[in-house]
This record gives structure tokens, sequence and C-alpha cells, in this order.
């Protein structure tokens, strides 16, 4: 009995064992599920956070292309690999030349360029008139035209652009396939060992690097011209009117003033052909009064033959003369 009683209370005690360990598994397994559940629903409040933030950034994103791409149509696009040579002439009419003139010369020199020649003088009417050349960088080539061009009455505006980039690159290539030539002719000098071939070499040596010398000059020139554009600009003053002066038509004032113009244009014209004549006519008169005065009066007179009288019989005949007469008898 003792044994068996011992036998049916083992089987009661494993199984509270193995209630217990359901248990444990179960509560671990709910400790999971809920830690799991937390975890993914940080995770999805951090992916909803990270693709919120993402859509901004990509409305901020369109926003920045769409106002760059606004002022990418503002601005000139720069051409990389282009040289052109700019070169503009502008005549703009300003009411105060000297003033106007260094306006240009300060728009010139705060683009970065330079002044250049410049002259000044007075027309006819005594208005003032200068002529400038400035040279400004390429970038800034557009906006200087316009400030200049907007100082006044624009009368004349000439653009110019020449596309020369075949002849850079080719003057590129040949400045180095040159320099290359040069150095072996050196080469060749260090290792000559006859005083012939020295002299050759150096003979050769100069024309190469003449050759270099120019096409480093065409390069320097080519490279000038294209970083800097050439603004030609000629400034007129213009004439200040009167207050209250208006323009009419043509009256009779006006009309007088031209009659007047034009007599007196004819009456220049008229002393210009007498001017041109009057040498013509002195000698002509020195020669009449020369044959009147000296030659006429020393020639021989000539007696005139008497008519034959004249009868209702019909004429008479003439006398022979006294020697005739003498040889008849």
């Amino acid at each position: 009995m003792r044994t068996s009683g011992t036998t049916g209370k083992r089987p009661g005690r494993r199984g509270i064992r193995a209630a217990g360990a359901v248990l444990l598994v179960a509560a671990l397994a709910l400790t999971g599920c809920s830690a799991g559940a937390s975890d993914s629903g940080d995770a999805g409040k951090a992916d909803g956070g990270e693709a919120a933030a993402a859509d901004r950034g990509a409305a901020s994103q369109a926003g920045g292309g769409q106002s760059d791409t606004k002022s990418s149509r503002r601005e000139t696009p720069k051409l990389t690999g282009v040289h052109i040579i700019r070169t503009a002439t502008l005549t703009v009419q300003v009411k105060d030349v000297p003033q106007a003139l260094d306006k240009a010369r300060t728009a010139a020199e705060d683009a970065g360029g330079i002044v250049g020649n410049e002259s000044t003088d007075r027309d006819g009417r005594g208005h003032e008139r200068s002529r400038v050349v400035l040279r400004v960088p390429q970038e800034r080539y557009a906006q200087v035209l316009a400030d200049l061009a907007g100082a006044g009455r624009l009368i004349e505006r000439k653009e110019k652009a020449q596309d020369v980039t075949d002849q850079v690159v080719d003057v590129e290539s040949r400045v180095k396939s040159q320099r290359a030539s040069v150095a072996r002719v050196r080469e060749l000098m260090d290792k000559a060992t006859k005083l012939s071939d020295v002299v050759a070499l150096e003979g050769e040596l100069s024309t190469r690097e003449s050759d270099l010398e120019a096409l480093l000059a065409q390069q320097a020139s080519l490279k000038d011209r294209t970083s800097l554009a050439t603004i030609t600009l000629s400034l007129t003053e213009t004439p200040v009117k009167p207050a209250g002066h208006k323009d009419e038509d043509p009256g009779f004032t006006d009309a007088v003033a031209g009659g007047w113009g034009a007599f007196v244009t004819m009456l220049r014209w008229v002393a210009v052909a007498v001017g041109a004549v009057l040498p013509f006519a002195v000698a002509g008169g020195l020669l009449v009064f020369v044959w009147l005065r000296l030659v006429r009066p020393r020639l021989p007179r000539r007696t005139a033959a008497a008519p034959p009288l004249t009868t209702a019989l019909g004429p008479l005949p003439a006398h022979p003369p006294a020697g005739e007469r003498a040889e008849n008898e």
C-alpha cells in the first residue's frame, strides 16, 4: 500500500510542473508578442516619420528645382569649351556727356573690366561728344551693355559674335607639338659631339623657338579677346531746347529764312563762277586793247573805187588810167 501511495503522488507533481512550464512559456510568448507589437508600432511610426520627411524633402527639392529652373531661365547659359569673340558698338544721346562718360567708366570697372582708348571733341554747333572703348568680362557683357544703352537715348546698336573655337583648339595643338619639337632638338644638341652638328642644331632650334613664340603670342591674343568683350561707346550731347518750346509747322518767317538762304547760296555760286571766268576775261580784254590801239592803226588803209555813173542810156564807161590813155594815143 505504501508503494502504491507513493506512486500515486508522483504523477500529480509532474502535472504541476508541466502546467507551470506551460504557463511560463505562455507568459513568455505573450511578452514577446507585446514587445513585437510595440516594436512594430515604433517601427511603423519611424517609417511613417521617415516617409513624411522624405515627402517633405521631395517637395522641397521639387520647389527648389522649380526655383532653379526659373533662375536658369533668367541667366544666360554658360557654354563650356566654346570660345567666342564679342564686340559691340553703341551710339547714345545724353544731356551731359562728361557725367555719362564717368558712369560708363564706373560700370566697366565695377564689372572687372578696363577702359581703353578715349577721345572727346565738339561738333560744328559746339555740342560735346566722346568716344571710349571698354573691355569687360564675357560673363558681365550683357549687363554692362544694357546699362550703357539705358544711359540715354539709343541711336545705334550693333553687336557681333565670332566663334573661334576651332582656331583656339588648333593653336593649342600646334603649341604642344612645337614645344615637343623644341625639346627633341635640345636633346639632340646635348648628344651632339661634332661642331658642325651643334651649329646646324642651333639654327634649327632658333627657328623652332621663334615659331613657338609666334604661336604663344597668337594664343595669348585669342585668350584676351575671348575672355574680354569689346564695347565701343559713342556719346553725343542732346541740344537743350528752351522751356515751352513746341515744334510747329513751318510759317512765313521759316519761308523767308529758307528763301534768303537759297538767295545767298545762289550769290555764292555766281561769285564762284565770276571768279572762275575773270582771268580769261582779263586776258581777252588785253588782246582786244592791243589789237585796237597798237596793231590796227599801223595797217595800210585801202581806198575804195568810186561806183560808175549811170544815165538813162546806161552806165558811162569808166575812164582808163592816165598811163593807159597815153599808150592808146
